[in-house]
């Protein structure tokens, strides 16, 4: 596979460890990465605060250059670049005035046929969790993560779309797929901060200290995100948002790339884990042993009583999927029946129920989420239907509902 790349300003700067471990992946699954010549920066928030015309004209000389070069997709590692060039890109294919407008500004060709993909994206989409987990010599069993998606890697989902706006699972699957362990949890698309983080350092610090202290009361040990804005809040800023709570955090943040990378072999030098704020190298030294203790305390089984037991599972994988996808099909059903005795069944709160209730109606993806989740892991559906209110209430409060 080969991608154009467009490393964005970060990458030279704060987000120096992603743009290392990008391509330590991109090596690592067989992706060629050709950076764009004489790219600039995309704008980010600066500019559609600014002017909207300039907004697009940035983003769209990018991608106005790789169209030159016969390149027809573009990795964004940044969340907020990703956001800033796809989102170009489909305002311009919609729109010819507009795109004719952004032509004259450039002063270059663009017909805004080349597509943005995230990391994200790239990985769970492009790749797949099953090469992905192919290629991983040291796994991360042990490893208790929380996986943060943040603003602007499936939101707005009618730019993005390829994952759950509420409740995604993408980075979950890629986590997954490397042997560590993901939990359930509300706060993986709340806002970090963002820029605010600066100009209010008072309101940053206490959106921090939620995040991070929502991701441990759920049983993480470490997040992990796939944006450097994120990542340099959630990192950098965690000794302010200690100080401000008066407690101490203490919580690792790797970039999903770092990880992938360190399941497929790459040293945490090779890919700049020395470099974070929060001290991470030492979680990752530990996770053999969690490992080693997980392995002597799960239960022995006689060799010939493991061989006949592959040998049936062997015998009957397909019969129990058919099954499997029958009893999901049924509760499916079930959702669409009666989704207020369902959403009953998830959460105990009779407010919060008809909440759930309410959105889960005709959303067919949420639905199938969370019957999926009820024949496989009851606690993690109850997990997921709380996000999916925690998430609902949020928008309200924000839309002033």
């Amino acid at each position: 596979m080969k991608l154009a790349y467009y490393p964005g300003c970060s990458s030279e700067g704060s987000a120096i460890e992603y743009d290392l471990s990008t391509k330590k992946t991109a090596l690592l699954l067989e992706t060629e990465l050709e950076e764009l010549e004489d790219w600039n920066c995309c704008g980010a928030t600066s500019a559609h605060n600014t002017n909207k015309l300039l907004s697009l004209a940035l983003p769209a000389r990018n991608l106005a250059i790789a169209e030159q070069n016969g390149m027809d997709l573009i990795l964004a590692p940044c969340a907020a670049c990703y956001n800033r060039l796809h989102s170009t890109e489909l305002i311009a294919r919609k729109d010819e005035a507009v795109r004719e407008r952004i032509k004259e500004v450039i002063d270059m060709d663009f017909s805004a046929h080349t597509s943005t993909v995230s990391v994200l994206e790239w990985l769970d989409s492009k790749v797949g969790v099953d090469k992905i987990k192919a290629r991983v010599k040291n796994p991360l069993q042990g490893m208790k993560a929380a996986c943060y998606y943040g603003c602007l890697l499936v939101r707005p989902v009618e730019h993005t779309g390829f994952d759950d706006p509420e409740d995604p699972q993408s980075m979950d699957r890629i986590v997954r797929a490397l042997g560590a362990e993901t939990v359930e949890w509300p706060f993986k698309v709340e806002c970090c901060g963002a820029a605010l983080a600066t100009s209010r350092p008072d309101i940053g610090a206490k959106m921090v200290h939620s995040i991070i202290s929502n991701a441990r009361d759920a049983g993480a040990e470490c997040l992990v995100t796939a944006c450097p804005l994120c990542m340099l809040n959630l990192d950098m800023r965690q000794a302010g948002a200690e100080k401000a709570a008066g407690e101490k955090l203490n919580m690792p943040v790797y970039y999903v790339t770092e990880l992938v990378a360190l399941a497929g072999g790459a040293s945490p030098d090779e890919v700049g884990i020395g470099k974070h704020f929060v001290e991470a190298k030492g979680y990752l030294g530990s996770l053999p042993a969690r490992a080693a203790a997980m392995a002597a305390a799960a239960p022995k089984k006689a060799p010939k009583a493991a061989k006949a037991e592959n040998e049936d599972e062997a015998a009957v994988g397909n019969e129990d999927a058919e099954a499997l996808r029958k009893k999901i099909d049924a509760m499916i059903k079930a959702f669409n029946k009666g989704p207020d005795k369902m959403a009953a069944r998830l959460i105990e709160d009779g407010e919060r129920a008809a909440i759930l209730a309410d959105i889960i109606t005709g959303d067919e993806k949420k639905i199938a989420r969370l019957a999926e989740l009820m024949i496989t892991d009851k606690d993690k559906a109850g997990k997921a239907a709380e996000a999916f209110v925690t998430g609902e209430l949020k928008r309200r409060e924000k839309a002033g509902l």
